[in-house]
C-alpha cells in the first residue's frame, strides 16, 4: 500500500535512503512542493516523487528482494492509473524494470534519453594560478547571466533559446543570492548556481563558461570556491553531470568530486 509523504517524512532521514541520498538528492526538492505527487510504501522501502509535468523519480532500497520489488511496482502502477506520467528517472536497473511494466500496463513505448552521474565533494581541490575572483551575482549582471543561461540551455539540453527569454530566470536566480560569477579584470567569465539546500547536501547547477573563456580553469576555480563556502555551512556539495559530456565530468573529478551513482532518464511515448 502506498501513502503520501512530504519533505519532513521520516523515510527521507532513514539510513536506507541516506545511503543513496546523493544519487537521489532531487527527491528532497520534489517533496517540498505541495503540488507534487510523493509516495512511499508501507514498509518504507520505496519512494515515488513527481513534479507535475516532469519525470517521476523512483527510489527503492537495495535490501528489497526482486520478488517484493515486482509486487511494489504493480501496486504503484495501479495507484498511478489515472496519472499522466511523461517518464521516470532513477538507478538504471530499477528504472528500466519499472518502465517495462508501466509501458506494458498502459500500452506505451519507452526510450532512455539521458544518463547522468551524481557526484559529491568533501575535499575540494582549488586549481592553481587561475586569474580572477568569485563574486555574488547582482542585478547589474542580469543581461550576462541571461546570456549564460541561454548558452547553458543549448549546451546541456540542446535547446536553443534567445537570451531575452532567460531574463526572468536570471533575475530570479540572482535575487536568491545563490548565483555566483567568476570575474577576470571585471569581466564575467563563468557562473554557477546553488540550486537547492537540503538537510545534509547542497546541489550545484547551471555551471557554465562561454566557449571563448574555456580551458582556463575558471569554472573549476568557481566551483571549488563554492564547495568551500558550502562546506563551511556544514553542507556537502553535490551535482549531476551528463555522461555525454566527458569534459565536464573530468573537471568535476579533478576538483575532488566523487562518483556516487548513475541516474537514467526514461521517456514514455
Amino acid at each position: 500500500m502506498f501513502q503520501k509523504i512530504n519533505v519532513s517524512d521520516r523515510i527521507l532521514s532513514q539510513d536506507m535512503f541516506i545511503a543513496d541520498e546523493v544519487q537521489y538528492n532531487l527527491i528532497h526538492l520534489i517533496c517540498e512542493s505541495k503540488s507534487s505527487t510523493c509516495l512511499k510504501d508501507s514498509d518504507e522501502t520505496m519512494i515515488y516523487a513527481q513534479s507535475t509535468g516532469h519525470n517521476a523519480w523512483l527510489w527503492s532500497s537495495k535490501d528489497i528482494v526482486e520478488d517484493k520489488k515486482a509486487v511494489l511496482y504493480e501496486e504503484l502502477i495501479e495507484f498511478l492509473k489515472e496519472t499522466t506520467l511523461p517518464g521516470v528517472s532513477g538507478e538504471p536497473k530499477t528504472t528500466e524494470r519499472f518502465a517495462q511494466l508501466y509501458s506494458q500496463a498502459n500500452h506505451l513505448q519507452y526510450e532512455s534519453t539521458m544518463t547522468i552521474e551524481s557526484y559529491f565533494c568533501t575535499d575540494p581541490k582549488k586549481p592553481l594560478n587561475v586569474k580572477g575572483i568569485m563574486q555574488q551575482g547582482t542585478r547589474k549582471n542580469v543581461a550576462i547571466v541571461a546570456e549564460f543561461l541561454a548558452g547553458f540551455s543549448e549546451g546541456a539540453y540542446g535547446v536553443r533559446v534567445n537570451p531575452e527569454a532567460k531574463i526572468l530566470d536570471a533575475k530570479r536566480m540572482i535575487e536568491t543570492g545563490d548565483l555566483y560569477i567568476w570575474f577576470v579584470d571585471d569581466k564575467p567569465v563563468s557562473m554557477a548556481y546553488i540550486a537547492h539546500r537540503s538537510a545534509r547536501y547542497s546541489r550545484l547547477n547551471a555551471v557554465y563558461t562561454p566557449p571563448s573563456c574555456r580551458k582556463k580553469g575558471y569554472a573549476s576555480a568557481l566551483v571549488a570556491e563554492l564547495c568551500s563556502v558550502l562546506l563551511s555551512e556544514d553542507l556537502v556539495p553535490m551535482l549531476y553531470a551528463d555522461l555525454k559530456n566527458p569534459d565536464s565530468n573530468k573537471v568535476y573529478r579533478n576538483i575532488g568530486f566523487v562518483e556516487s551513482g548513475k541516474i537514467v532518464d526514461i521517456k514514455f511515448k
